[in-house]
């Protein structure tokens, strides 16, 4: 049977709706690897949680909205975007139950940001403003540069599973105001940006537990794409 991934949720609250939903990419790149994607809801009680992770084979954190800055101990910036609280809490408890499981995890975007906080870590809540010199990392709003577009390159640290899989220097997209600033203990900084912002993090002795900043689901179908990392999550997820 191929593995079942569940791909966490975002909130339809800024159309004003009342719904959960994701895009497509992130179906595709799971089908792409191999696994069969499956949305998960926002639930709010550890028993709950704990159901949906006897189902499902590995967990893939996804994009979304800003977390709130109490969750790591600091009051919100001028800049801080929306919040979803109900999603803040479902993926606290999924991350918690699904580390201490050693269930495999990718964190993309607010995923990569999700995990920290939930290990200790905190963020940058503006990278613009509180990084003075950083180079331009959100593109895809106003502008029109295609998301799966490279815009930066990152510098991936030698020894890493992310350097195994992609080398130590490669491009990547960049959709993001928020950062990781301070990686939790237990986890190692994979890759940087080139103004030193942080790109991706490991989780030290787990099976298979990475999360980067950037959006590698938007890459494919093209021929510069982020394919072996979906694999070797998926892999993983599988036993294989």
């Amino acid at each position: 049977m191929k593995p079942l991934i569940g791909i966490t949720a975002d909130s339809m609250q800024k159309l004003k709706r009342d719904g959960l939903y994701n895009t497509g990419d992130y179906f595709r790149a799971i089908l792409a690897a191999g696994g069969i994607p499956v949305l998960l809801p926002f639930v709010s009680t550890e028993e709950d949680t704990a159901e949906i992770l006897d189902r499902v084979d590995g967990v893939l954190f996804s994009g979304g909205h800003d977390i709130d800055p109490l969750l790591f101990g600091e009051e919100p910036h001028q800049h801080i975007g929306d919040i979803t609280p109900e999603r803040d809490t479902m993926e606290l408890l999924l991350a918690k139950q699904t580390l201490e499981r050693d269930k495999p995890v990718l964190g993309i975007c607010r995923g990569h940001q999700l995990l920290a906080v939930a290990c200790g870590g905190t963020l940058w809540q503006d990278v613009p403003s509180q990084c003075p010199g950083s180079i331009r990392h959100r593109y895809g709003e106003e502008l029109t540069t295609p998301k799966w577009y490279p815009t930066h390159t990152v510098k991936a640290t030698p020894g890493t599973r992310l350097a195994e899989l992609f080398g130590t220097d490669f491009k990547v997209n960049s959709r993001h105001h928020q950062a990781v600033r301070q990686v939790p203990p237990g986890w190692v900084e994979s890759a940087v940006a080139p103004d030193g912002i942080n790109e991706a993090m490991e989780k030290v002795g787990a099976r298979f537990c990475l999360s980067v900043q950037w959006h590698p689901e938007n890459f494919v179908g093209k021929d510069y794409n982020f394919g072996k990392l979906f694999s070797a999550f998926v892999a993983a997820a599988g036993g294989r």
